[in-house]
C-alpha cells in the first residue's frame, strides 16, 4: 500500500516524531510510507500553487494518510494549522473524503489529548475513516515494549485500510450562525484606575462580529485600551523548534522580528489582557497560533502572572468544547486569571453588550483585588508533568526553566517534606495495632476536619 506521511514538524527529517515513522516503515517494507514535510516547507507550499497541488495529488492517489506530528502548544504546529485552513480556503475537503487516516504524536505528554482532539476533529470534518491515535513520549522509540505497541498500532492501521473496515465518527459538523452583532452605545464608561489593558486580535475589520465586539468592549472604558493587530506585527516566522531558547530565554528570532520585544513590552507589562479572535476549523486562526509557539521562548514557566484575562470569540465554541478547555488551561497555566470568555453565539446584540460591560467591570475589580483563581487537576496535573521533566531529563537543554523553577520554588516534590514523612510512617505502624486501628478509624472524620475547625474558631 501507499500511504502518505504528513508531517507537522518544523525540523522535518530532524523529528523524534518521524524516527517512529521511519521504524514503521523498516518493519511493514511491504508498504511504502512516503513522507511530505508540511511545517517545515509551509512558507513555499503557501506561496506555490502547483506544489499544494502535487501534495494533494499524492494524498489523492495514497491508501491512507497519517498525520504525523509533535506538540506544540496544547495543539499541533501553526504551519500545520495553517495547511489544514489551506484545505479549506482552496476547496481541497474532496481529496480527504473517505480516506483512511491515523495521527501519530510524540510529546512529554503535556495536553497531548487537546492535541489529538483537534485532529480526530479535522478529519471528522473532512469526512475521513479515522482508524486511531498514538500519543508517544518523545523517547518512547528506545524502549521495546513501547516499540511493540507502535508496531501492533501500525499494523491495526494498515489491516483497516486493506479490509476497508468500518469506522465511527466522533465529532459532529459544525453550525455556525448567520447572526449580525449590533452594538448600542455603552452607558457609564468604566475608570480603569491606571491599568494598562491590551486586546490582542488576528482582525481589526469592524464589519465583522468580532471586530464590534472588540470596538464596542474598547468603549466601555474612559481611559485608552491598546488594541494589537497581530497581522500588523512583524513576525518573521515561526517557531523551529531548536529548543536554543531553552538555554537563557533567547529565541533565534531575537532582533530579527517584532515578536519578542512585543510579548516582553507589551503583553508582560499589561494588567489586563483581552485575546480576540474567530474561530477557523476547531480553533482559532493560525496567526493566533503563531503568537502562542512564538512565545515559548519563554520556555514552560508561566510569563502572564496575575494578570486578568478575557477572551471574546466569534464562532461556534458551545460546541468546540476542546477549544474552550485549551484556552482556560492556557490561562491557568500562565497563572493568570481568566475572568470570561464571550462569544458571539449569544445571538442577542443587547446581551452581548451586557456581556462585555460586565467583563470590563469585573477585569479592572479583579485586577485591583490581585485575584487568581485556584489551580484545577489539568492545570496541577500539567505543572507537574513539566516540574519532572525538567528536573529530570530535560534540565540540561532548559537550563532557564531550571533556574526559574528553583527559584519560585517549582520543585515541590513531596519527600522534601520530612513532617510529613514521619508522621506518615508513625501512624502506619501505628495503625498495625488492633487497639490504635479501631479507635483511629471512630476519630478519623472529626480529624480530617478539625484543622478547618480550627480556622473557623480563629
Amino acid at each position: 500500500m501507499d500511504i502518505i506521511v504528513l508531517n507537522g514538524s518544523p525540523k522535518g527529517k530532524m523529528s523524534a516524531t518521524m524516527q517512529s515513522i521511519n521504524f514503521i516503515q523498516k518493519s511493514f517494507p511491504q508498504h511504502h510510507l512516503k513522507i511530505i514535510h508540511i511545517s517545515q516547507n509551509l512558507p513555499k507550499i503557501e506561496k506555490d500553487d502547483g506544489l499544494f497541488r502535487g501534495i494533494l495529488d499524492d494524498i489523492q492517489s495514497a491508501d491512507g494518510v497519517i498525520w504525523g506530528f509533535p506538540l506544540y502548544y496544547f495543539l499541533v504546529h501553526s504551519n500545520y494549522k495553517r495547511f489544514i485552513e489551506m484545505i479549506t480556503e482552496k476547496n481541497a475537503e474532496s481529496v480527504f473524503e473517505t480516506k483512511y487516516t491515523a495521527a501519530l504524536s510524540t510529546s512529554i505528554h503535556f495536553f497531548d489529548h487537546t492535541a489529538h482532539n483537534y485532529i480526530r476533529a479535522v478529519c471528522d470534518d473532512l469526512n475521513m475513516n479515522f482508524v486511531g491515535s498514538f500519543s508517544a513520549d518523545m523517547y518512547d522509540l528506545v524502549k521495546r515494549k513501547e516499540r511493540q505497541r507502535l508496531l501492533l498500532f501500525a499494523e491495526d492501521f494498515f489491516q483497516a485500510v486493506e479490509n476497508r473496515r468500518v469506522t465511527s465518527k466522533t465529532y459532529q459538523p459544525l453550525t455556525y450562525s448567520s447572526f449580525e452583532y449590533h452594538p448600542g452605545d455603552p452607558g457609564e464608561q468604566i475608570d480603569a484606575r491606571g491599568k494598562e489593558i491590551l486586546v490582542i486580535t488576528d482582525s481589526v475589520d469592524t464589519q465583522t462580529n468580532l471586530g464590534k465586539m472588540i470596538e464596542r468592549f474598547r468603549k466601555s472604558f474612559s481611559g485608552e485600551v491598546q488594541v494589537c493587530d497581530l497581522n500588523q506585527l512583524n513576525i518573521k516566522g515561526a517557531c523551529q523548534g531548536c529548543c536554543q531558547c531553552g538555554l537563557e530565554n533567547r529565541c533565534i528570532y531575537q532582533g530579527q522580528d517584532d515578536f519578542i520585544d512585543f510579548y516582553n513590552s507589551k503583553v508582560k507589562t499589561a494588567d489586563i489582557l483581552v485575546f480576540a479572535g474567530t474561530i477557523r476549523d476547531r480553533y482559532l486562526s493560525s496567526r493566533w497560533k503563531l503568537f502562542f509557539d512564538r512565545s515559548f521562548f519563554n520556555g514552560h514557566s508561566p510569563s502572564l502572572f496575575g494578570k486578568q484575562m478575557g477572551y471574546l470569540l466569534s464562532g461556534p465554541l458551545s460546541q468546540i468544547a476542546n477549544l474552550r478547555q485549551i484556552l482556560e488551561s492556557y490561562t491557568g497555566f500562565q497563572e493568570a486569571n481568566l475572568v470570561d470568555v464571550i462569544t458571539d453565539e449569544v445571538g442577542d446584540s443587547g446581551q452581548i453588550d451586557a456581556l462585555l460591560d460586565s467583563l470590563a467591570t469585573r477585569l479592572v475589580q479583579l485586577s485591583d483585588k490581585h485575584y487568581v483563581k485556584p489551580w484545577d487537576f489539568l492545570i496541577l496535573g500539567g505543572r507537574k508533568v513539566f516540574r519532572d521533566d525538567i528536573w529530570g531529563r530535560l534540565r540540561f537543554v532548559f537550563q532557564a526553566d531550571d533556574a526559574f523553577y528553583r527559584s519560585h520554588g517549582m520543585y515541590d516534590f513531596p519527600q522534601k517534606d520530612v513532617k510529613m514523612r514521619v508522621r506518615n510512617a508513625t501512624m502506619m505502624l501505628l495503625t498495625k495495632i488492633p487497639r490504635f486501628k479501631k479507635e483511629f478509624i471512630r476519630r478519623l472524620k472529626g480529624e480530617m476536619i478539625k484543622p478547618h475547625q480550627n480556622v473557623l474558631g480563629r
